[in-house]
């Protein structure tokens, strides 16, 4: 028999990658060139020199055979503890490798921890707006997940939301910050109090509740005055799930980590669930030549200028139309009001001028749709036209 749970997520494949795929085939009807797609957060940015410069040198260099072999399930002991020194010297929070283990990405290591920390009948807190698939991976692990929707139009958390969703069945909450689809970044404020929020609801029902940071974006900040702190300072029970695809722009080699904080109580046996999470999954080892490669390159970032200059462009003429945009302080997103109640409806029509965003449903969040902008610049100024017709459509 098959299992209905799986069917449904691979017939209900995610919105963003639909899009994407559509984008892709009108492309080849129309030209690329007349087609502006901002549904995908693939990064267009080359990766660091460095990048391409170690690899040449290990496939040149390194016996080929050790190079491409299998690694240990938790990854390269030599790149665990390259990884470990640099979160210990760059946040001042020491760790060793033993709390480490290299992901596929971040989205691997989601997936580890809500198998590892979820039984049937748990509960997951999620901060809408949040990434299409975090419902997908709580569901799959055998919770539920319970969406608490951000304020506006800072899009911090809802203290009186997210307390009235605590419950002595939340085993979880994600916090994702600098957020997709918003970009935003939450405040320290903010998260000293939801991290204190927590300690005194694990009093209350004498069991851990889990913070998991998803880092994907965590070194993609813009603005000199916006910091992005770093959780396992604030709070012992934290897992962080953090991806290279967007700070080296090498998002198709799937490579990440998970961070069991040394903290959290019992992390030995917390650590041991997430191996055996992965085990049960099928996550064996990721790339033997990346995980080679990073330790020379932990420091490498991509240059956020062309990022920061279609930020600045893309928001500054939306808003100028008459759109509300969330004010994003980082990743490569712009989270829009939609100027009609029916996200899809707004969708549709940019789609008529060959402008693709993604609605924000999928996200937790109706009314909104998302703009990636992570493309050229000059495909953001050749679709501003566009974006202004729509908005003189709607009486903006």
């Amino acid at each position: 028999m098959l299992s209905d749970t799986m069917r449904s997520f691979g017939k209900n494949a995610c919105i963003i990658r639909e899009i994407s795929a559509y984008g892709a085939a009108r492309s080849a009807q129309i030209g690329a060139e007349n087609v502006f797609d901002f549904s995908i957060g693939n990064p267009n940015l080359p990766a660091p020199p460095a990048v391409r410069e170690t690899l040449v040198r290990l496939l040149t260099e390194m016996d080929p055979v050790a190079l491409h072999a299998y690694t240990p399930a938790v990854g390269l002991p030599a790149v665990r503890q390259a990884v470990a020194g640099y979160i210990t010297e760059t946040y001042d929070f020491p760790v060793t490798m033993d709390s480490l283990y290299i992901t596929e990405g971040a989205s691997t290591a989601l997936a580890m921890v809500f198998h590892a920390v979820c039984q049937e009948g748990d509960e997951v807190i999620l901060f809408a707006p949040y990434f299409t698939e975090y419902p997908v991976f709580v569901r799959a692990a055998g919770a539920k997940s319970v969406d608490v929707p951000c304020t506006e139009p800072d899009f911090q958390i809802d203290f009186n939301a997210f307390q009235a969703a605590l419950s002595d069945k939340t085993a979880a909450v994600v916090v994702n910050s600098p957020n997709n689809p918003s970009g935003v970044v939450l405040e320290e404020a903010t998260l000293r109090r939801l991290c204190a929020i927590l300690q005194e609801k694990e009093r209350e029902v004498g069991h851990p509740i889990y913070l998991i940071s998803d880092e994907p974006y965590r070194d993609l900040v813009y603005d000199e005055d916006v910091t992005v702190p770093y959780l396992p300072a604030y709070y012992d029970d934290t897992f962080v799930c953090y991806s290279y695809s967007k700070n080296l722009s090498i998002p198709g080699e799937r490579l990440g980590y998970l961070l069991v904080s040394p903290r959290m109580r019992d992390w030995q046996e917390v650590f041991a669930a997430c191996a055996g999470a992965a085990r049960t999954m099928g996550y064996i080892c990721t790339s033997s030549l990346f995980q080679h490669l990073l330790p020379a390159c932990l420091t490498e970032r991509v240059d956020l200028t062309v990022y920061r200059t279609n930020r600045d462009l893309l928001y500054g003429a939306l808003t100028e139309y008459g759109f509300t945009v969330a004010k994003p302080s980082g990743a490569f997103y712009l989270f829009v009001k939609s100027p009609e109640p029916d996200a899809f409806a707004f969708y549709e029509k940019a789609k008529s001028r060959e402008i693709l965003l993604v609605p924000s449903d999928d996200f937790g969040y109706p009314g909104y749709v998302r703009v990636s902008y992570c493309v050229d610049t000059d495909k953001i100024r050749r679709a501003l036209p566009g974006f202004k017709a729509l908005a003189e459509s709607y009486g903006l």
